[in-house]
């Protein structure tokens, strides 16, 4: 009697249905994810952030671009909760509509630099000879410069922007990824399930597109989700410099410049986008750990 009920238990625990499997699969993954208090912390901050990006006008208490010279450098108080500009601006408002920019350069640099990366890699890795030696040697040379000076040189190249920053910081992010694919694109091509379907007869795009690419995701998704800090770092020091968004949109990394200034005598210009600068980057880090030990079944 007690067999049968176990068995009848397992039973209905186990997923009929590839959308059933697909659910039970993403709540064990979060509940291991969440088992973590750090990734957890990190995971909360992200979520938050994409909150905040997404309810912004309803979030926001004034005008992000509203200028009020009676109202400038003022310290935080029951209106302006994190002080104001020396143009007048509400910080806060500022700071909430500056997590749009965020996310703005993080996806479409996300966008970019995955699919590059993936490709140069997973190709470079299972042709090997030339096609591997040109495409190394390219990775190395965009890898031998520092990221942000290799971003610098290229947005000095196609002018200050939003739209160029993100192509700068995009140019400089993708080699690591294209390693990482290579690296397991080696480890693969000899695979005896790789050598099987070639022996089908299927082509080389049909085995790196079927096989090989769905075998690297899980590690590039870790490290594209590590390397959204170093992007957020990077687009801050380009608007620091200037040289990624233009004013008067609020990006975390210009309100630092322009408060700079005044920093030793209104401390919050700078403390608050630089904190939020802080947050988010040690957010996607620690948030990049935990999917580390959730994907990679080597850490278990």
């Amino acid at each position: 009697m007690t067999t049968q009920i176990s068995m009848a238990a397992r039973t209905s625990s186990e997923p009929h249905t590839r959308y059933q499997a697909l659910w039970l699969s993403l709540g064990t993954g979060a509940r291991r994810l969440l088992h973590n208090p750090l990734t957890g912390a990190g995971l909360l901050v992200v979520l938050l952030l994409l909150l905040v990006a997404l309810f912004a006008p309803w979030l926001a208490t004034h005008d992000p671009l509203a200028q009020d010279l009676n109202r400038s450098l003022h310290a935080p108080n029951a209106d302006n909760w994190f002080g104001t500009d020396e143009f007048g601006r509400d910080i806060f408002s500022r700071l909430v509509y500056g997590s749009r920019i965020t996310l703005y350069i993080i996806a479409l640099v996300t966008v970019i630099v995955g699919p590059i990366g993936l490709a140069v890699g997973t190709i470079s890795g299972y042709f090997g000879g030339v096609v591997d030696m040109l495409f190394m040697r390219i990775t190395d040379i965009f890898i031998s410069f520092p990221s942000l000076v290799l971003a610098l040189a290229f947005v000095a190249a196609l002018g200050p922007g939003l739209e160029h920053a993100v192509i700068a910081i995009a140019l400089t992010t993708w080699p690591p990824i294209a390693r990482l694919a290579r690296a397991e694109t080696l480890q693969l091509r000899n695979a005896d399930f790789i050598v099987a379907v070639q022996l089908q007869g299927a082509s080389s795009a049909r085995v790196i597109l079927r096989h090989i690419v769905p075998m690297c995701l899980s590690s590039v998704i870790v490290r594209l989700t590590m390397n959204m800090a170093g992007i957020i770092l990077t687009a801050a020091g380009l608007g620091f410099l200037g040289l990624g968004a233009q004013p008067p949109l609020p990006e975390w990394g210009a309100m630092i410049s322009t408060g700079r200034s005044y920093m030793m005598e209104c401390w919050w210009l700078v403390a608050a986008p630089g904190l939020a600068i802080m947050l988010v980057s040690l957010a996607f880090n620690l948030l990049g750990d935990g999917l580390r030990d959730l994907l990679d079944p080597r850490s278990e």
